[in-house]
């Protein structure tokens, strides 16, 4: 995984999700891709539904995750990565803050 992204542009406002418990910012491509950069604070147990698919890369922190597809939950930390299938869920437990880039598609 890169340090940093370059030649981007960020959305300034963030998206905040179930109550401030996970926040991200949209960074934008040249090639018109786009990630979220985000953070999920200790302790949240969230569960996302997805409409795309969807690569999770922990960058650092760690957490446990279940995706719809699985039977149990799977621990993740810093460098690890997941992907979640299009029109599924996956649960997150965030054991500590945990930091994270999204990709769609």
């Amino acid at each position: 995984m890169s340090e940093k992204f370059d030649n981007v542009s960020v959305v300034k406002k963030a998206n905040v999700f179930f109550d401030g418990q996970c926040v991200s910012h949209s960074v934008l491509f040249p090639d018109g891709t786009r990630k979220t950069v985000g953070v999920i604070m200790p302790g949240s147990k969230l569960t996302f539904n997805v409409s795309t698919p969807e690569l999770m890369e922990i960058t650092s922190g760690t957490c446990q995750v279940k995706l719809a597809s699985e039977a149990a939950f799977k621990p993740y930390t810093a460098g690890t990565s997941f992907s979640v299938a299009a029109n599924s869920s996956f649960e997150i437990h965030a054991e500590d803050a945990v930091n994270y880039v999204c990709s769609f598609g």
